[in-house]
């Protein structure tokens, strides 16, 4: 697995997948953080039209910007389709949140040159590399 500082720290851009507008969710949380500590969040999701100020889009082949981070928030069985269109896009790296676990799919995108993190929560990595 990469090294997450060195992610984070060339990294400028996150898409979050299944980023949600419901101040609750740990996606929301999480993303405000990031936002907050200097990175662009961009949301991914086909049920939201607008999150953080940013504008969603349905899926990352949507997006019109290039992306660093693709920031996993949906459950494992979702992740093969995601790395698949973090690939297409030229993303440079896979972030699965804490719970978020797909071997098979970490695989594919390090065999495609992506970095990949996963299980891991950005905002505590994040935190933990500013002390």
């Amino acid at each position: 697995m990469a090294n997450a500082n060195a992610i984070l720290k060339s990294a400028k851009t996150i898409a979050v997948v299944g980023l949600s507008s419901r101040r609750f969710r740990p996606s929301f949380g999480v993303s405000e953080y990031m936002q907050d500590a200097g990175y662009r969040i961009i949301p991914v999701n086909p049920r939201e039209t607008e999150v953080l100020g940013e504008r969603a889009y349905a899926t990352l082949e949507d997006v019109p910007d290039p992306v660093d981070i693709v920031n996993i928030f949906r459950r494992s069985e979702f992740v093969p389709e995601i790395v698949d269109s973090a690939i297409r896009i030229g993303a440079k790296a896979i972030w699965m949140q804490e719970g978020v676990i797909h071997e098979e799919a970490a695989h594919k995108a390090e065999a495609a040159g992506l970095s990949v993190v996963m299980d891991h929560c950005i905002l505590k990595a994040h935190a933990a590399s500013q002390k």
